[in-house]
């Protein structure tokens, strides 16, 4: 039903509900370059490297990895912030530093708006101006680079490098393209405005990096199931939690000796299922500590468990 859904909106003609406004990508373009995280010189280094015939690999990775080094250093060093932050009790900072892995995050989102709202339009409108798609070229290549989060030091350029995609024959399917109404096509009305989706992918992906500080040789896919699905969904079947999380703020809650225990107790269920993680968090006070402050945090536990409970919105 889904694919049929997506192939019935270009059958036969696809129809736009409004007009999408080409300015739009020169309001990103400005928002980017406002950010302070590259400069007009990096960009022009990147393409000149591009649109040499005689370049190579290594002109490239020459190219773009002072610009992605300085920014894995600054989501780095904002995470170390994080972390002092927390184990001081001091939540202005560590709002701070909240706000600067989420401002990077987001920054990462942007850049890949900008390129595939340039691939559209351009086919449409005549941008006339080199900046723009020099900029184009410039994220394409800074993109991929940018794995906020992980504990390796430095850039891995290898993702710089062509990759494959393998497709899988799964039978034909009958899709009755003609028939029912046909939905019309949504214009581009804004973009790089932190939208709902990427506050979600910031929030996870905090939890991704505040779990492989906690944990040893742990894939990020791994770490955001065990704290995010795993050890939170235990807990979120709790009623006791619930009424706790309704009736005390976010801070008492931090200390109940339920939650505690109820932690310990979802670590051992899950101990079968995730070995590594769990017998590192059994073997570890810090570790389960660290877990406690992923699920309060960005895990938002204590808002799903007030929602939950019935308390009158979460602080």
């Amino acid at each position: 039903m889904e694919i049929l859904s997506a192939f019935k909106t270009y059958y036969a003609t696809a129809e736009l509900e409004a007009v999408t406004d080409p300015n739009i990508v020169f309001n990103l373009r400005a928002k980017l370059d406002a950010s302070g995280h590259y400069d007009d010189f990096e960009v022009n280094r990147v393409v000149q490297v591009e649109l040499n015939p005689k370049s190579r690999q290594g002109d490239l990775i020459a190219a773009l990895e002072p610009v992605a080094d300085r920014l894995l250093k600054r989501f780095k060093s904002a995470q170390v912030d994080l972390t002092t932050a927390t184990a001081r009790s001091d939540a202005p900072a560590a709002q701070e530093a909240k706000d600067a892995m989420n401002a990077l995050t987001l920054f990462k989102a942007d850049m890949g708006a900008f390129q595939r709202m340039y691939v559209f339009l351009s086919q449409i409108f005549d941008y006339g101006n080199t900046e723009i798609e020099k900029r184009a070229i410039f994220y394409k290549r800074l993109i991929p680079l940018l794995e906020f989060g992980r504990e390796r030091e430095g850039v891995d350029t290898s993702m710089l490098l062509l990759t494959h995609h393998r497709l899988r024959d799964q039978g034909r399917r009958q899709l009755p393209l003609g028939e029912g109404e046909s939905p019309k096509l949504q214009p581009i009305t804004e973009a790089g405005g932190g939208a709902v989706q990427e506050k979600e992918r910031a929030r996870l992906a905090e939890i991704i990096a505040r779990v492989n500080d906690l944990f040893q040789g742990v894939s990020d896919n791994d770490g955001l199931v065990y704290a995010d699905n795993v050890i939170k969904g235990k807990l979120m079947e709790s009623e006791t939690l619930a009424q706790q999380a309704a009736n005390n703020s976010k801070e008492q809650f931090a200390q109940s000796p339920d939650l505690a225990k109820a932690i310990m107790d979802a670590i051992m269920d899950a101990l079968l299922a995730h070995t590594t993680m769990s017998t590192q968090a059994l073997n570890s006070e810090k570790v389960r500590a660290g877990l406690k402050d992923v699920l309060l945090g960005p895990g938002k536990l204590y808002e799903a468990l007030r929602e939950r409970g019935g308390g009158a919105g979460a602080n």
